[in-house]
C-alpha cells in the first residue's frame, strides 16, 4: 500500500504497525523509515495551509537527522508543535551549515571521503531549509569558507570542515542569558513554554530572575547578570530595579532586548532613545518579535 508523505510530499509504501503507519525510504528517511499515528494523518492534512508551510518541512529535518542517527521515529499530531519549538531545531544559516557538516562527517570515515547527496533536489531537509535555494547558499558559503569540497553530487570535508564538524557534533554550549521579570507570581506557563525554547535555539542559556524567588524563578543579582551574554529586560509593570539591572547589563556592554506588554506600553516612566522596548500582546507574538531580533 502506498501513501502521501505530508511532510516531504512525496508518495511512497506504506506498512500497518498497530495504531501507527511506517512511511519506507521517502527523503524524510531515505535509508529506513518512520511511523505516524494513523488518526493523525487526516488532523496534520487539515491544517492551515500557511501552517504547514512553515511547520512540515522541519518535521521533515527533524526526522531525517533522527533516523540517519539510527533513532527510531514515530510521531502524533500533538508532537508537531513541541518539534518545532525544540531548541535543538537549528534557526540560523550558521547552525543549519553544520548539520551538512555533521552529516558529511556521519558518512565518512576523514576528510577528503567523498559522500553523494542524491537526489540534491530532495535534500533539503539535511540543513532545516525550506527549499533547494537555501541549501545551496548553504553549500556555496560552505565552500567559501573552506569547509568543503563539492564536485557536482559529490562533497567532501576539508580538514578544516572536519575539525568543525567533530567540534560541533560533540555539541556546543549555550550562553548564558538573563530574563529579567518584574513578578515571577504573573508569569503564565504558556509564556515560559513559548518564549524560553525560542531563546535556546539561537544558542542561549534563558534564567529567569526576578526580585522574588519562585517555582519560576530565581533572585536575580548582578553576579548573575554579569555572567549573561544577553538580557532580556520586561518594562511590565515599570519595576525601578528593572531599569537598574538592565542598565548595570548595558554598562558592561551586555546586549538588552527590553520588552513590554501593550497594556504598559503608553505609560512607561523612563524614556531614552536607547530604550525602545519591544511592544506585545501575546505569548505567541512575543515569541515571534524575539525571533525577528536575535535573528538580526
Amino acid at each position: 500500500m502506498k501513501k502521501h508523505c505530508l511532510f516531504c510530499d512525496e508518495i511512497v509504501p506504506t506498512q500497518a504497525e498497530g495504531e501507527y503507519d511506517r512511511f519506507i525510504g521517502c527523503s524524510c528517511s531515505p535509508d529506513g523509515f518512520y511511523s505516524l499515528q494513523r488518526d493523525s494523518y487526516e488532523a496534520i492534512l487539515s491544517l492551515p495551509h500557511q501552517k504547514k508551510r512553515t511547520m512540515l518541512h522541519i518535521v521533515s529535518a527533524y526526522i531525517r537527522e533522527l533516523t540517519d542517527c539510527k533513532d527510531k521515529v514515530a510521531l502524533s499530531a500533538s508532537d508537531l508543535e513541541s518539534i518545532i519549538n525544540s531548541p535543538k531545531i537549528p534557526v540560523t544559516i550558521d547552525d543549519k551549515g553544520k548539520r551538512l557538516l555533521q552529516y558529511l562527517y556521519r558518512h565518512s570515515e576523514g576528510p577528503g571521503e567523498s559522500v553523494v547527496i542524491h537526489p540534491l533536489s530532495s535534500s533539503y531537509n539535511l540543513t532545516y531549509s525550506p527549499n533547494l535555494q537555501e541549501l545551496v547558499y548553504i553549500i556555496d558559503k560552505l565552500r567559501s569558507e573552506q569547509l568543503l569540497i563539492r564536485e557536482g553530487m559529490s562533497f567532501q570535508l576539508t580538514e578544516k570542515g572536519w575539525s568543525e564538524a567533530a567540534a560541533s557534533a560533540e555539541g556546543k554550549k549555550l550562553k548564558p542569558c538573563a530574563v529579567l521579570v518584574p513578578d515571577a507570581k504573573d508569569l503564565r506557563t504558556d509564556w515560559l513554554q513559548m518564549l524560553l525554547p525560542k531563546i535556546e535555539q539561537y544558542g542561549y542559556l534563558p534564567r529567569v530572575l526576578a526580585p522574588a524567588a519562585t517555582e519560576n524563578a530565581e533572585v536575580y543579582s548582578l553576579e548573575l547578570i554579569a555572567d549573561s551574554k544577553l538580557v532580556i529586560a520586561d518594562l511590565t509593570g515599570q519595576s525601578p530595579g528593572m531599569y537598574f539591572a538592565a542598565g548595570y547589563a548595558l554598562g558592561l556592554d551586555i546586549p538588552v532586548i527590553w520588552i513590554v506588554n501593550s497594556s504598559d506600553a503608553e505609560m512607561l516612566s523612563v524614556k531614552f532613545k536607547e530604550i525602545r522596548p519591544i511592544v506585545w500582546d501575546t505569548a505567541e507574538e512575543l515569541a515571534a518579535f524575539l525571533q525577528q531580533r536575535l535573528n538580526g
